[in-house]
């Protein structure tokens, strides 16, 4: 035996217990973190600030809104010069693994729809280090914020009955939660959202509960099950468009396809996108082209046409 096929076989990882399906904890760990499926992610996210930097110099600096009394609890509005009133709103959850992101760098997002005619609402919430482990406070703010835009609809320029979300990876989670919250709590419709687009999100919180996210997320049984949004389709008002890029982690994949058949089975409208050759990073960058997979769909589902 040569050298190098002694190496090899050396340093041949041995698998260890399974963890979750097929996976082992490293295996399970690697799923859960986007890193090791799209090495460029850091590319990605430089080309988003330029991108969103650019974007603001030419639809201007968007309006700033409080929706909450916590410093971060705040959104950037920006409005279609196409329709003065009744517009339609756009409110987007940005990701970051529930620990970074903000509404400013996703300024670039907003242009295709503002050219479409609609106002887009790009929200800031805390990160769950801030909420000390919970995902709970940031699913309340979101739906706050959410509340927030329909209960101001009108002093905004926008249609309330015209009520749109757009996400993309935890913040898809976070979305999921909203859109299968009991709404009529909070004196407000059920229908509140008329249709969302969830790209490359967590819908089923048992294995990232099971993953390296538990060293930073505090979960409990009552997270994993109020915060698991496939577990509520019973309260999903909004038709759905899920999606998810092949060439993100083998479990992103899984939990669109799931949820997304779970809602059908429910009997209830959904619809799967898959992107050809997109990692996760990439995929959102399809949200700000209205030719794009993710643009042209959300467009679609707001009954909006490319300009």
């Amino acid at each position: 035996m040569s050298t190098t096929s002694t190496m090899t076989t050396a340093n041949a990882r041995v698998k260890g217990p399974i963890v979750w399906l097929d996976m082992d904890q490293k295996e399970l760990d690697d799923a859960y973190d986007q890193l090791v499926y799209a090495p460029n992610r850091d590319q990605v996210a430089k080309r988003r600030l330029a991108n969103s930097a650019a974007a603001r110099e030419r639809l201007g600096l968007p309006q700033r809104l409080a929706y909450g009394s916590a410093p971060n609890e705040g959104l950037d509005l920006y409005r279609s010069p196409i329709v003065l009133s009744a517009a339609p709103i756009a409110i987007f959850v940005h990701g970051g693994a529930w620990r970074a992101g903000t509404a400013s760098e996703h300024a670039f997002l907003a242009e295709p729809f503002v050219h479409a005619g609609a106002h887009v609402a790009i929200l800031d919430f805390m990160n769950v280090d801030e909420a000390g482990g919970s995902l709970f406070p940031l699913v309340e703010q979101v739906r706050r914020a959410v509340g927030f835009v329909y209960r101001n609809a009108e002093r905004l320029g926008g249609d309330r009955n015209r009520l749109f979300l757009m996400s993309h990876s935890s913040g898809s989670h976070l979305a999921g939660c909203v859109l299968t919250s009991d709404w009529r709590k909070e004196d407000l419709p059920a229908d509140i959202v008329k249709g969302a687009l969830l790209s490359s999100g967590m819908y089923d919180l048992k294995p990232v509960r099971l993953s390296k996210r538990s060293q930073y997320v505090k979960f409990t049984d009552a997270m994993e099950q109020e915060l698991s949004a496939i577990r509520h389709i019973d309260r999903l008002r909004a038709p759905l468009v899920l999606t998810y890029g092949t060439c993100e982690t083998p479990e992103f994949q899984r939990q669109s396809r799931d949820f997304a058949a779970a809602v059908k089975a429910a009997g209830k409208p959904a619809e799967l996108l898959v992107g050809e050759g997109y990692n996760h990073f990439e995929m959102l960058e399809t949200l700000a082209n209205p030719y794009g997979l993710l643009g042209h769909a959300m467009l679609k589902l707001m009954g909006l046409s490319r300009r």
